[in-house]
């Protein structure tokens, strides 16, 4: 017996760790990341024997800032399909 491809009732199951409410965490985590990484830039600058650690605040922007992206693409994604179910 195969299974039927497009049923009407089929609905996207949707892991625990991919949900909104923990999407809206990580962003909301990745946020305050991001705000102590450029606190830590603005630290390193100003204290001349730290000017050369500065890559590791510069780091974290960049990497929480590529989480908050790639994590808001996710959100949008998901509600751009929600929408156009409704539709």
């Amino acid at each position: 017996m195969q299974f039927d491809s497009n049923p009407i009732y089929r609905k996207i199951i949707v892991p625990w760790y991919d949900s909104k409410t923990v999407c809206f965490i990580l962003i909301a985590f990745m946020i305050m990341v991001l705000l102590f990484g450029a606190v830590g830039i603005l630290a390193a600058r100003e204290t001349p024997d730290y000017h050369e650690h500065t890559w590791l605040p510069v780091f974290l922007v960049l990497m929480s800032s590529f989480v908050i992206i790639s994590t808001g693409i996710r959100l949008a994604k998901r509600y751009i399909y929600q929408f156009k179910e409704e539709v």
